[in-house]
């Protein structure tokens, strides 16, 4: 459990990062962040795949299409609708509605997995839930109010962000479920061999979204120089730090966290990945929290100790 833990905040921190990149190039659109990002993950897979070797040949080929479909689904369209959201709603909205994800996933993984992992009582559960979201509550009562004050507010563009930021927490309670149902089917293989898999799927898909985009741009006339845009080395560079730490070592941690964890527990601690992503988001900011929002970031702390100390009922899952 405590080894299970330690991994799921280190791949929390490193998953924070992918909301920073929207913020530092929001001259490169959400869909060249996203394609940019896995095809960086995809290369750095190479090298590590050989390392793997071993592992990957023990893939058969309904493995490799499982991979393909997390690859798709958990990294591909789940950070292009994040990315255009931070574009168009600013960090901290995304942030908190990302943040929703302990929630989900909790839900979902205490409605469809209790045979397996076990039932966890939905009255201790519910305190819980209810203080995470009431955290996120409290973060986006921050938001809306400056964003009110804002005045060059534009509305619209906020919603839109908001509703994308709805179809990547999607993406992403499906993907974790699925992603813990393989590993959990497959306890002998390696977690590292796996999240290498997943980068050597998404790498043909990332190259080619990155060509489609290329030849649009061409065909459209567009005055963006592809292939890196106007600040290339900063575009590598960002490209391959979030590929590299967010993508492999990232997925890395959480399968490792996959393994050891409950998913119905597991999913509450996706909110690291919240608190990491806000952090990063004020400090470039430059300044401290308000006071509402540390309150919700306290809240959200709190709920997810909560949900660790509750241990899953086994009885009541073998007599389902």
């Amino acid at each position: 459990m405590t080894l299970g833990i330690l991994y799921a905040l280190v791949a929390g921190l490193m998953w924070g990062l992918v909301f920073v990149a929207p913020v530092l190039a929001p001259d490169y659109s959400a869909a060249l962040l996203s394609m940019g990002r896995y095809l960086a993950f995809g290369l750095i897979a190479l090298p590590l795949g050989w390392l793997d070797r071993r592992t990957l040949r023990g893939l058969t080929g309904a493995d490799w299409l499982e991979a393909v479909k997390l690859a798709a689904i958990g990294n591909l369209l789940y950070y292009l609708c994040l990315a255009a959201a931070i574009q168009r709603a600013g960090a901290p909205l995304p942030t908190v509605i990302i943040g929703t994800l302990p929630v989900t996933i909790a839900i979902c993984a205490n409605l469809r997995n209790a045979r397996r992992d076990g039932h966890l009582p939905w009255l201790r559960l519910l305190p819980a839930l209810v203080l995470i979201v009431g955290g996120i509550a409290c973060v986006n009562q921050t938001e809306l109010a400056a964003l009110r004050h804002a005045p060059q507010a534009n509305l619209a563009r906020y919603a839109g962000g908001a509703l994308l930021a709805l179809v990547s927490v999607a993406c992403w309670t499906w993907y974790p479920l699925r992603n813990a149902d393989w590993l959990r089917h497959h306890p002998g293989r390696s977690p590292r061999g796996w999240a290498t898999a997943q980068g050597l799927a998404t790498l043909p898909l990332a190259l080619v979204g990155y060509a489609v985009l290329w030849a649009y741009h061409h065909a459209s006339g567009s005055a963006f120089p592809m292939p890196f845009g106007p600040r290339p080395a900063f575009f590598i560079g960002l490209m391959v730090a979030i590929g590299l730490l967010a993508s492999w070592l990232g997925t890395l941690c959480w399968n490792e966290a996959s393994q050891r964890l409950p998913t119905a527990l597991a999913g509450p601690l996706l909110v690291f990945e919240t608190l990491a992503a806000l952090g990063y988001a004020f400090t470039l900011r430059g300044h401290l929290p308000p006071p509402l929002t540390l309150l919700g970031i306290a809240l959200l702390v709190v709920g997810v100790v909560w949900a660790l100390r509750i241990k899953p009922n086994l009885v009541e899952a073998h007599a389902a």
